[in-house]
């Protein structure tokens, strides 16, 4: 398993993959925290990284099934999954060195956003920030970036083409994101079921997470999500 999870990494950053995910995850985000009208801090007026981790789960929709397509999609198209079967390696060692490699190269993306909080805290009149509600909206954004990262790379256990790989993972986790919230302002769930079709998607619970509360129901949602797809990549390998 970390053998295959080098490689991965290896794959990552011997090319340009790697360091453009990285920069245009900062570059993007820095646009609009610092420069664009009506949504850069400055006219927000308030130390805060809100539209931070309002707008990064949006860049992560794309840039994740971005970073994954490839990563079982490829092995199929050049027949290199046959090899990877003649390995002492189970099906959950393969999909865990693939996963782990990802969540790694998602930690060099989220890490260097770290410096927002000095320059928010520089820019504070009072010289203090919401530390808790910080900490808790990182872990929250990364346990997103898990769960599109486990989407991610099950879809790309379906298909030879990373194209397609690509194009399914984003839809899928615009919709588990995005959709159950959608779904429940429909007239017709209004004042009955909207709440718990709220409750499905992943929008209600990284959102209670952005308040700085570490609720063991969202950890549990965010963990059950990102084993079920797991199990489901797993089961489709098992499959071929």
């Amino acid at each position: 398993m970390l053998s295959i999870c080098k490689k991965e990494l290896h794959q990552f950053f011997s090319s340009l993959t790697g360091y453009i995910s990285i920069i245009l995850f900062l570059f993007v985000n820095g646009i609009f925290l610092f420069v664009l009208k009506d949504s850069n801090i400055f006219d927000f007026g308030y130390a805060s990284l809100d539209n931070f981790f309002e707008l990064s789960p949006w860049i992560l929709i794309f840039l994740v099934p971005a970073l994954t397509m490839r990563s079982l999609a490829e092995e199929f198209k050049t027949g290199t999954f046959e090899i990877l079967q003649t390995k002492p390696l189970s099906h959950w060692q393969i999909v865990m060195g693939k996963y782990i490699a990802v969540l790694v190269v998602l930690l060099f993306v989220i890490v260097p956003t770290f410096i927002y909080i000095f320059t928010i805290k520089s820019l504070s009149a009072s010289g203090s920030i919401d530390s808790g509600g910080i900490a808790g909206s990182y872990i929250g954004l990364f346990l997103l970036a898990a769960v599109f990262a486990s989407i991610s790379l099950c879809c790309s256990s379906f298909t030879h083409n990373a194209v397609v790989a690509f194009l399914v993972s984003a839809f899928v986790c615009l919709l588990l994101y995005f959709g159950f919230n959608a779904v429940s302002k429909l007239p017709l769930f209004q004042g009955r079921a909207d709440y718990y079709i709220e409750m499905a998607g992943i929008d209600f619970h990284y959102r209670s997470m952005s308040r700085g509360l570490l609720d063991s129901r969202d950890l549990l949602y965010f963990l059950s999500l990102i084993f079920l797809f797991l199990l489901t990549t797993v089961q489709n390998l098992r499959i071929r």
